[in-house]
């Protein structure tokens, strides 16, 4: 009655494993940066959500300012922070393009520049989240 494995058998199920993992590990690696990219995307359209209904839920300006480090709301002309968030950089992906910052009425209505467009990156993955000025959010792949 023979117990355990032999060298050969050992060698042959690691070699196997190697090669499964060698053809997995490009796909499961593009797969992460899709998935960081999304979800840094998502949050900068929550940010922006988040920004709207702040003005309107206050009745006052509200600044949104995104950069590579942080996403910040706060009240016009005063230092209190609403709401603060680590930025995409968090999560090893890169925000193309300077820091923004965007103001929302108490009507909810971007104050200023018309739409605004950010691209979020990390290796081949990328996604565009672009912001009307009326508030809608709408992400491209």
């Amino acid at each position: 009655m023979r117990r355990g494995y032999t060298l050969v058998e050992t060698i042959a199920v690691l070699a196997i494993i190697g090669i499964l993992c060698g053809i997995a590990a490009p796909r499961l690696a593009r797969m992460l940066d899709s998935a960081a990219v999304t979800e840094a995307a998502n949050h900068i359209a929550a940010a922006h959500r988040r920004a709207r209904i702040a003005a309107i839920m206050r009745g006052g300006v509200t600044v949104l300012t995104i950069d590579s480090t942080a996403i910040v709301i706060q009240p016009r002309d005063d230092t209190t922070t609403l709401w603060r968030e680590a930025g995409p950089a968090a999560l090893g992906v890169t925000l193309v393009g300077p820091p923004r910052t965007v103001m929302f009425s108490p009507v909810g209505v971007a104050l200023g520049a018309s739409n605004a467009t950010y691209t979020v990156t990390r290796n081949d993955a990328r996604r565009a989240v672009v912001v009307s000025r009326l508030g809608r959010v709408r992400m491209t792949p």
